[in-house]
């Protein structure tokens, strides 16, 4: 049965500019402006936490910790169950907020609180199955027995490209474990995180079990959280460029990190390959949140027999794509999130065509009003280019050719990247084949959409540590402690 809330509407935007949450109280502030990537206007001011703020949410996820840890495991599962109910009682609200202020378009925004309430619904699920292990030494003369404590004070850090997911993707294995959280969303989509602390008040949420913090300062706060001893995890989403300081930041202090960062995916078409399929789970790979995903397409890497029946179908369906704002009903494809983002689409895109790249729709930003770039497709790209070599983060399909099958896996693994790659191919042992030889830590076969709270998600290489999601999530925010038993 559906909780009936009484609470106001989580679409208008005024709503989540009270201030910072920080020990479940609401502290008023501004400076911190939020823009609607459509138009380009100010929707309003969020609070902007300094490094005094910062540390009264550390003291607050302290004053919470005992508690929240020794609540017993099923009612914690029946918080987050009621967040996930709340989430889904009002997501038509969140997705209209996360389009006013992200820019993608409202199916795409649908489909991420769904997602998103999902993480809620699965932590809630496996905070009640926290396993441990009891077992005889290999001598046989003693016992070993394996607990799983939770780990403490997280500093959980997402980036704005999926506001609401990247956070439930946190912060639901961190609350299942045990450990309380701050939350620092980008300042670029803060609206989705405040709507989701209120929902979680309203969840029944203790205060200080989760606080939110905004704020233009973000590497000094960070900075400042991290030398806190009370501070045991980070848990980031972002670039691999911030991801290196942050690392280096949290050895200082030995800070267990999980970070989630770049990303070069590679789309992998043979020659058997279902065209239709391939197209069709290639403007899913691609063009989701309009390009901006860290799992997104950056390189279609097409066999030579089927690439220019794959180029021609892909153009047909790319130029067909309906471009506006995020909210309008009829939208396919948002803005970008900032004008610096359009103009390093424009970049990448200026450069490949300089070397040899021809569009074959697109290839110029729009000239309107808000952030706006057209869905593209590159073929004849160059493999020393600058876009084969940069997350795109945009509506832009590069197209590459290969021959065999020792080039694709040699193409696809040239890239300090490892997050994400995708496979069309009707031969599943030859998927399974190539697969082995790619550098990724995620694989889609035959499937252009490959996220599932159930399933671990993360990378190799340059692409981060750890994994988020599935059982392997929640073992991220705690720490096994062994007991050596003499009986």
């Amino acid at each position: 049965m559906m909780l009936q809330s009484k609470t106001p509407n989580y679409a208008d935007p005024a709503l989540h500019t009270a201030g910072l949450f920080i020990g479940g109280e609401w502290l008023p502030g501004d400076g911190v402006p939020v823009h609607d990537p459509s138009t380009g206007k100010v929707l309003g001011e969020v609070a902007d936490a300094s490094v005094e703020d910062a540390m009264r949410a550390v003291d607050a996820a302290e004053a919470a910790a005992a508690g929240w840890r020794d609540t017993p495991p099923r009612q914690r599962s029946e918080i987050l169950r009621r967040w996930f109910q709340l989430m889904t009682e009002h997501a038509e609200e969140l997705a209209r907020l996360i389009s006013l202020e992200n820019g993608k378009a409202l199916p795409d925004a649908r489909g991420e609180v769904a997602y998103a309430a999902e993480f809620f619904r699965w932590y809630a699920e496996e905070a009640t199955r926290i396993a441990g292990e009891y077992r005889h030494t290999p001598s046989g003369a003693h016992k070993i027995l394996v607990d799983h404590e939770p780990i403490g004070i997280a500093v959980l850090i997402t980036p704005w490209n999926f506001p609401a997911a990247m956070a439930t993707r946190k912060i639901g294995p961190a609350l299942a474990a045990g450990c309380t959280v701050i939350l620092k969303p980008a300042s670029e989509t803060p609206l989705t995180a405040y709507a989701m602390a209120r929902l979680g008040e309203e969840a029944g949420v203790p205060p200080g079990v989760v606080n939110v913090l905004t704020t233009s300062k973000p590497s000094d706060i960070t900075s400042r959280m991290l030398q806190d001893p009370r501070v045991r995890k980070l848990s980031f989403t972002g670039s691999t460029g911030v991801g290196r300081v942050l690392i280096a930041e949290a050895a200082k202090s030995v800070v267990s990190c999980s970070m989630e960062l770049g990303g070069n995916a590679p789309f992998l078409v043979f020659d058997d390959a279902d065209l239709d399929a391939a197209l069709d789970g290639a403007m899913i790979a691609k063009m989701r949140n309009a390009g901006e995903a860290c799992t997104a397409a950056n390189r279609l890497i097409v066999q030579a027999g089927i690439h220019d029946a794959f180029v021609a179908g892909l153009t047909k369906r790319m130029a067909a794509l309906k471009v506006g704002a995020g909210y309008e009903a009829e939208t396919q494809c948002g803005p970008m999130i900032t004008k610096n983002a359009v103009k390093k689409i424009d970049r990448l895109v200026r450069h490949a065509i300089a070397t040899g790249a021809r569009a074959t729709t697109g290839g110029e930003p729009l000239q309107q009003d808000g952030y706006f770039y057209p869905p593209t497709v590159l073929e004849n790209v160059s493999h020393d280019t600058t876009i084969a070599r940069e997350e795109i983060f945009g509506p832009v399909a590069a197209v590459y050719k290969f021959e065999s099958e020792d080039d694709a896996v040699r193409l696809a693994n040239d890239t300090e990247y490892g997050l994400a790659a995708y496979l069309y191919s009707r031969d599943l042992k030859r998927a399974m084949r190539v697969g082995k030889r790619l550098e990724t830590g995620m694989l889609g076969i035959n499937r252009g959409l490959m996220s599932d709270p159930a399933a671990p998600f993360g990378g190799v290489k340059q692409s981060g540590l750890g994994r988020e999601g599935g059982v392997t999530g929640i073992l991220e925010f705690m720490e096994p402690k062994y007991y050596a038993i003499e009986l």
